[in-house]
């Protein structure tokens, strides 16, 4: 029995016990079965608004998952438990024009270049400082005894 059934019941009852409706406590009945009334029928009215309000975030959710694939690719969620390998490097990249701080991987470095998720500003990196073409295969140059790309990770993560 929904509410509005229930309230029905009450009034029915009320009814049924042929109360004088003259006298002060039967006005008083009345008027909280009145009253009663009205917040059941508020009250189905708002379920109703919920469940066509929840039917549509349901859509939203399904057209955006939808977009999200479209502009993202396949996706899969993150599992915490899951090893990084070790030798992967990440940094992070601030936007110039809108500051945004981005995470990127070392590959997308040494393409260089990648568009700021938030603004959509064209982000360029050069190495061409970092790894002169003089320094050769082995050894950076500088007398440190490093390769060249140990000192761009480093000049990169500073």
């Amino acid at each position: 029995m929904n509410l509005t059934e229930r309230i029905a019941y009450i009034r029915g009852l009320a009814d049924g016990l042929k109360l004088d409706e003259d006298k002060d406590e039967v006005k008083v009945i009345n008027a909280i079965i009145d009253l009663l009334e009205d917040m059941a029928y508020d009250v189905t009215d708002m379920e109703d608004i919920v469940d066509d309000v929840c039917d549509q975030v349901d859509e939203i959710d399904e057209d955006l998952s939808e977009l999200e694939e479209e502009v993202y690719g396949e996706y899969e969620d993150f599992d915490e438990d899951e090893d990084f390998d070790d030798d992967d490097y990440y940094y992070e990249v601030t936007c110039g024009k809108c500051g945004e701080v981005i995470t990127v991987d070392e590959d997308v470095l040494l393409e260089g270049e990648i568009v700021c998720p938030n603004c959509g500003e064209n982000l360029e990196f050069d190495f061409s400082e970092l790894m002169d073409e003089d320094w050769g295969d082995d050894e950076c140059g500088c007398g440190c005894g490093h390769h060249h790309d140990d000192h761009a990770d480093e000049d990169l993560m500073s």
